[in-house]
């Protein structure tokens, strides 16, 4: 039997697409049980976005994503209709609209992580035991501290706590939430660019301009946005957060997909304009 190499790069690529969409399930569950924390009289509509910016975040790039395989894979140039496209942009800005608000959300997050203090009169975790406090493990997500897993976050001596929630963590914990805080901010806002280019990209090759000086600076841009990507992949796993490390490689991969599509779009109408 003879495998077919397109149709395995094609299995292989909608799986990505589908492991991107369960990261939304997953980060939401994340969220959820944060959210039961920070906001313990209840979440009002302003805090959503950064609440819920994760969660938000994927969602909407999992559709922009499936916008951008249309437009540059699935739909050939007879099924750009004027309601067709004016769909497409629709379904766009909105998704950019969310883009956009979560990642105002990541500001605000990593804004709030340094909103600490120092907590006086604790040299031990295990003595917290049975108050209501927690331990924050990692940017976002806190565990409760009880009898059988307080000696286990760490054997230091002295904490932080972050302002208004009763969630203590160390001094390098500390700074490692911070880091990856301000990760999430630099990934967000890099993707944002990345995005952008690639909207001139797609406007380009349709009009047959997407060559030269163009096709020069786009790709020169995208290693420099890539690279950056690329780096905080490594930052997420060597800190050890799984959740985000994953969910991040898979969109550099998602997006080679994407950037696939549209060379082999501009060799094909290069073909027919020969």
């Amino acid at each position: 039997m003879t495998i077919n190499g397109r149709i395995v790069y094609q299995v292989f690529k909608y799986s990505v697409f589908a492991l991107l969409t369960i990261n939304v399930y997953v980060f939401f569950s994340e969220e959820v049980a944060a959210v039961r924390l920070e906001y313990p009289d209840g979440l009002v509509l302003r805090d959503v976005f950064r609440a819920y910016a994760a969660t938000i975040d994927t969602a909407a790039w999992v559709v922009l994503l499936l916008m951008f395989e249309l437009e540059t894979f699935v739909l050939e140039d007879r099924h750009f209709t004027r309601s067709v496209t004016w769909l497409l942009t629709i379904v766009r800005v909105c998704c950019y609209f969310f883009i956009v608000s979560a990642f105002t959300g990541y500001i605000e997050d990593a804004i709030f992580v340094h909103q600490v203090s120092d907590l006086a009169g604790v040299n031990n975790v295990c003595s917290l035991v049975g108050q209501g406090w927690s331990y924050a493990i990692t940017f976002g997500e806190y565990v409760e501290i009880t009898a059988s897993n307080c000696a286990s976050f760490t054997n230091l001596e002295a904490f932080v706590r972050l302002d208004g929630l009763n969630v203590i963590v160390d001094e390098p914990g500390m700074a490692d939430i911070k880091f990856l805080a301000w990760v999430d901010v630099v990934n967000a806002g890099v993707w944002l660019l990345v995005v952008l280019l690639l909207e001139v990209d797609v406007q380009l090759q349709e009009r047959n301009r997407f060559e030269g000086v163009a096709l020069y600076l786009s790709t020169v841009a995208k290693v420099i946005l890539y690279s950056t990507l690329a780096l905080a992949v490594v930052a997420w796993y060597i800190l050890g957060d799984f959740e985000d490390w994953w969910d991040a490689l898979l969109w550099l991969i998602a997006f080679v997909f994407i950037e696939l599509n549209v060379f082999e779009w501009r060799e094909e109408s290069k073909q027919q304009s020969a």
